[in-house]
């Protein structure tokens, strides 16, 4: 196609009214509306980031619950995890913290 015939059909189709519509229509939608097209990756990347949020803290939940009853299984293993974490003794030892 000749670049006179573009020209041609471009201003035919330009001195319609609705295509001034459409156009109108079309940059409102993409820019002014509430929903355009910025707001909408905002909000995408937003979700994607929070899901991934989500996931991360279900991992954690997970862990932690199997800790727990991992825990409250045997007393052995909740005396070593005082002793480790929290520096609890019992009443006749004396405990030396080297870092």
């Amino acid at each position: 196609m000749a670049w006179g015939q573009i020209r041609k059909t471009a201003v035919v189709a330009f001195k319609n009214k609705y295509v001034y519509t459409a156009i109108f229509f079309i940059v409102w939608l993409l820019v002014f509306d509430g929903n355009d097209l910025i707001s909408s990756y905002r909000l995408s990347q937003k979700v994607r980031k929070l899901e991934a949020e989500r996931d991360a803290l279900k991992e954690s939940i997970e862990q932690d619950r199997r800790k727990m009853d991992e825990l409250k299984s045997s007393r052995e293993k909740l005396e070593k995890f005082a002793r480790e974490e929290y520096y609890m003794k019992r009443d006749d030892e004396v405990v030396f913290i080297v870092r």
